[in-house]
């Protein structure tokens, strides 16, 4: 399905509590219910019920893309563009809480989803796990990095950021700064600085 853009939120104060609103519906059929639903980053997932008039009952992953605009020409504000787990999503980042609503599918696209997302929630876990490097220690990356000078560097000095908290990092050797942007999806290893016990003297 291609995008809808509109002039406002229809009186919602999110674009999650919109999507919600948007996906829980009755029709002659079928009536179809949020169970639960986030917002990681400008994508929307969400756990729909789905019950027909049989009683049969179905819960899937919806995923919705969005845009928030402020000066578009023709005054639309908000668009997005939906779809379910069966059309195989390329945004697989859909929290646990709403995985753990779904019931079981036969679809290999919806399936290999799931799958993508379980695996990325346990790369984040691990990511998260990991130490935090802190100004004064040594970070040693296991795999060298190529920066735009022809170098390959693997080992650098953590100072701090004046502009935000993802630390910077210092090449030894030329003291330039540099900037890994994701540097805990690498593996790396932290050295912390040499403390001088109280009293002595160097």
């Amino acid at each position: 399905m291609g995008w809808l853009f509109m002039r406002d939120l229809g009186g919602h104060s999110t674009a999650r509590a919109y999507l919600d609103n948007q996906f829980t519906y009755t029709r002659d059929n079928h009536r179809l219910t949020v169970l639960a639903s986030s917002m990681v980053g400008s994508t929307y997932y969400a756990a729909a019920e789905r019950i027909e008039n049989s009683g049969e009952r179905q819960v899937f992953a919806i995923v919705c893309l969005t845009k928030t605009s402020t000066g578009a020409r023709d005054g639309c504000t908000f668009g997005y563009k939906d779809m379910t787990e069966h059309m195989g999503p390329c945004e697989s980042e859909c929290p646990a809480s709403i995985l753990d609503e779904l019931t079981d599918t036969d679809s290999q696209y919806a399936q290999a989803w799931r799958d993508r997302c379980r695996a990325n929630l346990v790369q984040r876990r691990l990511r998260n796990a990991k130490p935090t490097p802190k100004p004064g220690q040594t970070i040693v990356f296991e795999e060298p990095m190529r920066f735009s000078d022809g170098q390959e560097r693997t080992r650098f000095e953590v100072v701090p950021n004046p502009k935000g908290r993802t630390p910077l990092f210092r090449d030894p050797e030329t003291r330039s700064i540099c900037r890994i942007p994701a540097f805990k999806n690498r593996s790396y290893r932290l050295i912390n600085p040499t403390v001088t016990p109280t009293g002595a003297t160097s």
